[in-house]
């Protein structure tokens, strides 16, 4: 059915300014939007439902620790001066971004590590002390990822991807550039040492992919952390959320926290504006949605017709996986565990066999974990009161929709104990007799906090079929003046391309129109 227009809001929208809007949602992607609106001279109203900006990168404390819910790590910054100077403002005074070095360590089962580091010689090392004769292919993944990134990145992830054309016009380059390859399979036609091979292609994991079906577009990643390094922001990912958000309130946008929407208005085919949970309606020129696509087009236009969205194909969707991370402080134990650093990578005995166990709709948890784990103390003090330690600790598991869900109020005391066990035999001994606060977020609170379609991670995956034009456009195909910003849309996941996403929007938004 469609929806029907309120009498009133008619009459608003009659009355229209050309200068509101509205966006949905306060994550990265939504702060940059409403910047970027409000630089066009729109009069901008961002909601959300947290009590505090930042979406899936702000924070929660405990006993005196901060701990930063989602991204961790901060890469390709020029996307964020970039995004400061078109507000005419300096990024690199209003936020403090600390370099990474090593920007990792992983650590394999048989005791081997590999420790990622910008210099590209400290590299070359690495790859020479664990497997001399994959030095040759390791220089030629290098040259790879390079050509990728500046294909893939630089060209298609900032331009808009809505029409066929632009599609069809680079076709070739995917052509000759192997995109139907996996970046797991394209780590295997340049190294041979497993270790190496899972080293080179795991990045996908961190927007959602499955490295076995991912395109090798993905390994432009390691590109992209040489040339542009990784970043820390002091205070966290949240100080960056706050940061952003300041901009909003100084441009003149307002910001209406614990606020849900309940529908997007559409009246002749054209988004008008958005019903609150309470009834209240407001009016806007133009919406953004920073809500996950599939919470947009499932929830928030579910009484509008849609034909390409429809409730049959996003469930049919390959959605990227679920989370299980455990958030703990330990006290007292600043001075332990002087090996581990700010970021580790603790891998399980399996690596195709566990990928395929989190992304087959199998519900299926595996003992042998690969464990993400986050320290920013070792580079943040205030994560912490002092002396003591805030650790992150993050479990790709499979998401809600695989055929027999996880019912993690049965399992998520079980699965925590079991990362415990992990940390305390190889990355942690000992650390649990210093806990001093414990919280845990799994696929259900993915799901309920953050409105994610089946608790995904990261939205859909990205796939090559889900990518680019494949992927939700930045303006909508179901009706006008909505468009859409964050990781459900081009060009995906990822901080960098969240905030991509905004600078895309803003190329298809026309600028306000000026009173008088």
């Amino acid at each position: 059915m469609m929806t029907r227009a309120d009498p009133g809001l008619i009459d608003q929208a009659a009355q229209s300014t050309g200068r509101r809007a509205i966006v949905i949602g306060a994550g990265l992607g939504g702060l940059a939007a409403a910047m970027r609106l409000g630089a066009k001279g729109y009069q901008v109203t961002v909601i959300d439902k947290l009590d505090v900006p930042g979406g899936r990168g702000s924070a929660i404390h405990e006993n005196g620790h901060r701990f930063d819910l989602g991204p961790t790590i901060v890469t390709v910054p020029q996307v964020f001066r970039d995004l400061w100077a078109a507000c005419g403002r300096n990024f690199d005074k209003e936020v403090d971004l600390r370099p990474m070095d090593p920007f990792y360590e992983i650590r394999f089962a048989d005791g081997e590590t590999f420790t990622a580091r910008q210099s590209t010689e400290a590299m070359r090392a690495e790859v020479a002390r664990i497997s001399p004769d994959d030095l040759p292919g390791y220089d030629r993944f290098l040259r790879d990822s390079e050509e990728r990134y500046w294909f893939g990145f630089e060209n298609l992830g900032r331009k808009p991807m809505h029409k066929w054309m632009d599609l069809v016009k680079v076709l070739h380059i995917f052509g000759r550039l192997r995109a139907d390859r996996s970046v797991y399979a394209h780590a295997c036609s340049r190294v041979k040492d497993e270790r190496l091979r899972m080293a080179l292609s795991f990045h996908p994991l961190f927007i959602g992919g499955d490295p076995f079906n991912v395109t090798s577009m993905y390994i432009l990643v390691s590109h992209l952390e040489k040339e542009f390094g990784v970043h820390y922001a002091m205070g966290g990912v949240a100080a960056l959320a706050r940061a952003m958000a300041d901009v909003v309130e100084t441009q003149g946008g307002t910001l209406r926290m614990e606020t849900e929407v309940d529908e997007i208005l559409v009246k002749d085919y054209k988004a008008r504006g958005v019903r609150l949970k309470g009834g209240e309606i407001l009016t806007a020129d133009v919406v953004v949605s920073n809500a996950d696509a599939g919470f947009t087009y499932g929830q928030l236009l579910r009484n509008h017709r849609r034909w390409r969205w429809t409730d049959e194909k996003l469930d049919k969707a390959r959605w990227s996986m679920g989370l299980f991370v455990w958030y703990f402080g330990t006290k007292g134990t600043r001075g332990l565990w002087e090996d581990v650093g700010h970021h580790t990578i603790v891998n399980g005995t399996r690596y195709k066999g566990l990928v395929r166990d989190i992304f087959f709709r199998r519900g299926q948890l595996a003992e042998d974990m690969s464990l993400y784990v986050h320290r920013p103390t070792v580079t943040d003090p205030s994560a912490a009161p002092a002396g003591d330690d805030t650790f992150y600790v993050l479990s790709p598991v499979p998401n809600l929709h695989a055929d027999t869900p996880i019912d993690w109020a049965e399992q998520g005391e079980r699965y925590r104990k079991m990362v415990e066990n992990v940390l305390e035999e190889r990355l942690l001994p000992g650390f649990a007799g210093h806990i001093s606060a414990s919280r845990c977020f799994t696929p259900v609170d993915f799901r309920d906090r953050y409105l994610s379609p089946f608790g995904a991670g990261f939205s859909l995956e990205p796939r090559i079929f889900q990518s680019a034009n494949f992927r939700p456009h930045n303006i909508s195909e179901e009706i006008g003046g909505l468009y859409m910003v964050g990781a459900g849309t081009h060009p995906g996941a990822g901080l960098p391309s969240v905030v991509t996403s905004a600078e895309v929007m803003a190329r298809l938004v026309p600028d306000a129109v000026k009173a008088g």
